[in-house]
Parts: structure tokens; sequence; C-alpha cells
């Protein structure tokens, strides 16, 4: 973390030359799918091409792990394609349909095997967990490349398996709880803090991200998850099926911040469970960006997305609380904090299930089944 720090600041790391993996390799294993669709589209092949290092930032991980999240069945299905083709290729110097064959899956936990020349807080061998952005190629393959500062040493109290479960949900949480809502360990304390949908894998996370800081945590489920929010640490678990969960909430002393994992009609009166004019904030992770770029546009759509935030916020500034929209966003310096509060003991690994390599398509399919209480992981390694 020094040196990755030293970085930042802009001293200059000592430069080191690039290290070739022990053979050469032009093709590796991988899940792609060449078309969007529903589960058939995702096909098995030894001859995807082999990731190479482009940048001197770069590093690549042989996979030993990966996990599922709802965003890889969205891009299965084509959502977002608009916004992240042009993130994939801003000029157009491509043919069109260049993301094919694409990679799904975004978190990773493996071990380095290669480094460009300017990474210096790595080496090949160390052991390390990433959540991938969802305009690179994804990590159901044997290797997968990433930006150095997108990861972080892997959590020594954990198996990869079990650290493939927590990149992208842990980041996703932590940009909108840390980032967007401004909560940490030193201004949480006593807070309360509600949040919709817990029982997912961003909802599971932030339910033990916020009672580490000392929040009280109010979190809202169906009644088969209230044992597990509990024990993940949750004061009060509300079962939404009980009653009218607004009634309900209603009943509650008034929050200092709201987690919306839910969105739809929730946002209409969750709101007004926010404490007035103490700095109280909602953040929905809901947002209708990307669906508004694959349906009107990139320039369209971008401006019906500010049009809305920018109505939306101004709207409840002027009822006395902060309204925002949160997204995941990579970065390895968060996952080092997140790997400190891991081995610590303050959060821990929410699995549901665990597949081989093989059975990809199976845990696609327990994905969209829903009612999941964690994790879908894909041991890539497996000799099953």
């Amino acid at each position: 973390r020094a040196l990755r720090g030293a970085a930042r600041a802009g001293v200059q790391p000592p430069l080191r030359g690039l290290r070739a993996s022990p053979r050469a390799r032009s093709a590796m294993p991988s899940w792609v799918i060449d078309r969007y669709g529903r589960n058939d589209v995702l096909r098995f092949t030894r001859d995807m091409v082999f990731p190479t290092i482009d940048f001197p930032n770069e590093v690549i991980i042989k996979v030993h792990a990966a996990s599922l999240n709802p965003i890889d069945l969205s891009m299965r299905s084509g959502y977002g394609a608009t916004a992240l083709n042009m993130k994939r290729d801003p000029l157009k110097l491509k043919s069109a349909d260049t993301e094919f064959p694409l990679t799904l899956g975004r978190d990773v936990s493996g071990v380095i095997m290669e480094c460009g020349l300017s990474v210096s807080y790595f080496k090949p061998g160390d052991e390390v967990w990433a959540a991938i952005p969802p305009w690179k190629q994804g990590t159901l393959s044997e290797f997968v490349v990433a930006s150095g500062n997108e990861v972080s040493f892997k959590p020594k109290c954990l198996s990869h398996v079990e650290a493939a479960s927590l990149p992208y949900v842990g980041l996703t949480a932590w940009s909108a709880v840390n980032q967007v809502g401004g909560l940490n360990r030193s201004n949480c304390s006593g807070k309360r803090v509600l949040i919709l949908g817990a029982s997912g894998g961003v909802g599971t996370f932030a339910v033990q991200l916020v009672k580490a800081w000392g929040a009280h945590v109010t979190a809202v489920c169906s009644h088969d998850a209230s044992g597990l929010l509990k024990k993940l640490g949750a004061d009060d678990v509300i079962d939404y099926k009980s009653g009218n969960l607004e009634e309900q909430l209603k009943s509650l002393p008034l929050f200092d911040f709201i987690l919306d994992n839910v969105g739809g009609s929730t946002e209409k009166w969750a709101l007004d469970l926010l404490k007035k004019w103490s700095g109280a904030t909602y953040v929905t992770l809901v947002t209708p960006f990307l669906i508004n770029m694959d349906k009107l546009g990139v320039a369209d759509g971008m401006l019906r997305t500010g049009v809305t935030v920018g109505s939306k916020t101004v709207k409840h500034l002027f009822k006395g609380v902060h309204y925002r929209w949160a997204f995941f966003m990579p970065s390895g310096p968060s996952l080092d904090q997140i790997a400190e509060l891991v081995n610590s003991g303050k959060i821990q690994p929410v699995i549901d299930q665990v597949f081989s390599f093989s059975e990809v398509p199976k845990a696609f399919l327990k994905l969209e089944g829903g009612h999941a209480r964690g994790k879908t992981v894909i041991d890539v390694i497996s000799k099953k």
C-alpha cells in the first residue's frame, strides 16, 4: 500500500521488466457469448484469445475463482451495450460488434502471472482479488487482464472461492455508502441506517460494512432471510411480506441514511423516512442510465439521465434530504480497505452455491431463478 500511495503521489516507482509466463500461450479456455440473448448463447471454447498486456500498468491474473452478479445476466441479454461499446471503442476505430466473443464475469480471485513495466506493487505469484469493469473482457476464463489500480491483495483469511464472492458487491456497496453516501468509520457510529433489499449480495455486504462502523442497521428482506441478516449484525429485520412495508417502517424512528437496492415504487415513499434538514441521505443503486442510452442513444440518453437526476436532487433538497445515485466503481485502494475489514473478521463472504467451471450455464440458471441467499461462485480450477 505504501508503494501504491507513492505511485499516486507522483513518485516514480522503480521499473521492472515484463515477466513472461512459463510457456507462450495464444489461446485459453473461456465461456463466451457471440450474441445477446438467454442462456443458450453461452458457449465454451478452448480457443479464446489469450490476454495481453497492452499498457504498462496492467497485470495478467490466473483465475482461480470467479462469481456471478445480476449484471452478468443483464449483459448476457444486451443491457448497457450502447454505453459499454462506447467505452470499449470511444473513437469508433474498430468494426461493428467488436465486443464479441465477449466473456462475462466481473469478480476474480487468483494469482498474478505477468506484470507490466510500471507495476511495482505486485509481482508474479501474488494472490490477489479484483472486480473487472463491465467494459472489459470478464473473468469466466483461465486468465484475465486487469489494471494494477483495480487489483488488491486477497484477504489472507479467505480461500479463492470465498474471496471471489466479494469484490463486485463490496465495491458497489462501498461506492454507495462511502463515496456517494459519505459514511465512514469516523462518522457512522450511532447513525440509523436502513437497507432495502438487504438479502442480496450488495445488501449483505452493506449490512456488515455499516455495522462494522458502528451504525444501527435496519434490514428489509423476506422472512426466510431474516436469520442470515441477524447473523450478519442487523439490529432490526423487517419482513416486507408480513404487511404494508411503508407502514411498518413509518412506525420506526427516522433514519440518517437509506440504501435502496430495490427501486421502483419504493422511491416514492422511502425518502419520507429520513430525518429532515440533518444531512440525511438516500442512495439508490437502481438508475436508468444504461437503459436510457440503450433506448435513446448516447447523447439523448445522457441528457435524459442528467435531467432526471438533477430534477430529483433539487426536488428532495428543498425537502431537506439528499438524493443520490450510485454505481459500481473499480478500485484497488478501496479493496485494500475492504480486505482489512475481512481480515479483522468484520466482514465475511456470503455464498449460496459453488459451481465448477464446466457448470457455468447451470450457475447462470441458478442466478436467474432468484431468491439466492448469497453469491453464486465459480471454482475455475476445479477438476469436476
